[in-house]
Formats: C-alpha cells, sequence, structure tokens
C-alpha cells in the first residue's frame, strides 16, 4: 500500500542552527550578515530578513555545533493534523504536537525526526510581523539548506515520499537538489561520510543586492572563501562565508525557477566549468570544504 505525501510543503521557513559561540553568532548575523534580531533571550535569538517571515534563523545556545531543526510551512492547522495521521500511517510518531507551537513566532505544528535523524517541524498560522523594506543590500530570509547524507537514494526517497518534494536536477550521484515551490531547490543532498550540515542558503533580491552585501560583508573584513560565482544547478548565483561557530552561510540571489509541468531534471557533470558558469571563483579552498563537512557529532541530539 503506498501512501501520500503527508502534506504540501509550501517553503521552508526557517532553519534553527546550534551553537557553542551563541553571542559571537548573534552579533555576526545581525551586524555582518545583515538580519534583524526580532526577539533575545539568554541562551536563543530569533533573526528574520526582509520577507514575511517572523524569523528565517533561529540561534540557539548549546554544546554542539550543527543543525537544530529545519522548519517548513504548510498552509492550515487542518493540513498539520492530517500530516500526523499521515505520519502514525507510515510507523512516524511526532516527537511534538500536532497543536499550538509554544515558542517565538507562534504557530500551529508538529515536529518529527527524518531516517537520519534530523528535527523537522512543519508549522502554519505562525506570527504576523511588519513589512521591512527591501531597499537594504541583506537577505529575505533562507532559501536552502545543503545537509550531508551518508545515503543520498535514501534521503532523496524520504524526501520525496513522505515530504512530497520534487527532484530538480543531480550533480553526478554526489548531490540532489529537491523543490517544494517554483525555486529549484528548498533542501539539497550531498553525499558524505556523516550525517551533518553542509551550509544554510539566504536569498537576496536580486544580483545588485548580493554584490552590494558582499561589499558590505568585506567592509566588516569579511571575505567569501568560496566566490562569488553562479552555479550550474539552478543557476544561482553564489557566495559562502563561515560564521563564528564554523557553519557555512551563502548569499545567492536569481535561482532557478521551475514550471513544474515542464520541468526535466537532468544529471549535471561535476567540472569546475559547470560548478561555476562565470569563472570568477575559482575551486573551493580547502578551508571552506572542511567546514561545509561539518562534524559528525553535530549530526543529532
Amino acid at each position: 500500500m503506498s501512501h501520500p505525501p503527508i502534506a504540501r510543503l509550501r517553503a521552508l521557513r526557517s532553519v534553527e542552527l546550534l551553537t557553542p559561540s551563541f553571542a559571537e553568532a548573534t552579533d555576526f548575523y545581525e551586524d555582518a550578515w545583515g538580519l534583524e534580531v526580532v526577539e533575545a533571550e539568554h541562551s536563543a535569538s530569533w533573526l528574520r530578513g526582509t520577507g514575511e517571515e517572523h524569523h528565517a534563523l533561529q540561534l540557539t545556545r548549546s554544546e554542539r555545533t550543527g543543525l537544530g531543526r529545519l522548519t517548513f510551512s504548510v498552509g492550515t492547522p487542518a493540513e498539520v493534523d492530517e500530516a500526523a495521521r499521515r505520519l502514525e500511517a507510515r510507523g512516524i510518531t511526532p516527537v511534538a504536537g500536532p497543536g499550538p507551537l509554544d515558542q517565538v513566532g507562534g504557530g500551529y505544528g508538529l515536529r518529527f525526526t527524518d531516517h537520519e535523524g534530523r528535527l523537522i517541524e512543519l508549522s502554519a498560522q505562525t506570527w504576523a510581523v511588519a513589512p521591512r523594506g527591501r531597499d537594504g543590500a541583506v537577505p529575505v530570509g533562507v532559501t536552502h539548506a545543503v545537509l550531508n547524507t551518508t545515503d543520498i537514494d535514501a534521503s532523496v526517497d524520504f524526501y520525496t515520499d513522505v515530504l512530497g518534494l520534487r527532484v530538480s536536477d543531480w550533480s553526478e550521484h554526489q548531490m540532489a537538489f529537491l523543490r517544494c515551490n517554483a525555486d529549484h531547490h528548498c533542501v539539497a543532498f550531498n553525499q558524505a561520510e556523516w550525517v551533518s550540515l553542509n551550509h544554510v542558503a539566504y536569498e537576496m533580491s536580486s544580483i545588485d543586492h548580493f554584490m552590494r552585501g558582499l561589499g558590505r560583508l568585506r567592509h566588516h573584513g569579511i571575505a567569501p572563501q568560496w566566490g562569488p560565482g553562479r552555479h550550474g544547478p539552478g543557476n544561482n548565483t553564489f557566495s559562502y562565508f563561515t560564521d563564528p561557530t564554523g557553519l557555512v552561510c551563502e548569499y545567492t540571489s536569481e535561482v532557478a525557477q521551475v514550471v513544474e509541468d515542464r520541468w526535466i531534471a537532468k544529471v549535471w557533470r561535476r567540472v569546475p566549468e559547470l560548478s561555476d558558469l562565470w569563472g570568477t571563483a575559482g575551486a573551493p579552498s580547502k578551508e571552506i570544504r572542511c567546514h561545509m563537512a561539518g562534524s559528525p557529532e553535530g549530526a543529532r541530539a
């Protein structure tokens, strides 16, 4: 008996990062990266972009470094309740909810762990925030997360079958790009030796915002560790940095827009001229590759 996906995911709403360098990380994402602190407590801070989400990033003080959870938006509380029923039918019991989320940003949701122990949250009806001008060279919000997996086929199967994501493209058998809306990818998997976070990407509203954002970071004494360039798969601009925790963050813009019934997924070769169509970025440094690999102990709680 085949099960339908548990819900129709609308977007990647926010990412929680665990960090032992909590104060430094909050300062970095606010002052240099360009997010705005919405709320802060002793052990957590919530930061928004210029978009409509209450927050794009939650930083949580922790002994370990890595991904806390990924939060996706769904349409209604009824969809959250249905998702819980469909998870149970698959033998997956939510670790929280379905119900009102007692957390900053509110909402009605549930949480469960995926096949490799990552915490996934689905939520609806989160708090609204006042519109914020889009003129500044700062992120709109979070647009994708790349996750290191020990079994890329099992990961693609779980996220397509359970979460209903669609495969947009492959980069040989090393990376898979998955979408939940018109954006080419909201999650990508990278075949690796252990489960960890590879990087989190933040959307800049145009290539001009993207370049001005790089200029602001340079003004803060922060240089890209890979980029700027433009990827083949997704066609998005990229520039990668490391935050004070050692986690990788990316500015990106102009990600390919998928017309659902006309898109044909393909397998890209892993060659320099396709990993960077502009030829401006050069090869990723050993340092950034090391940060993207993450640490095995940061994989799960």
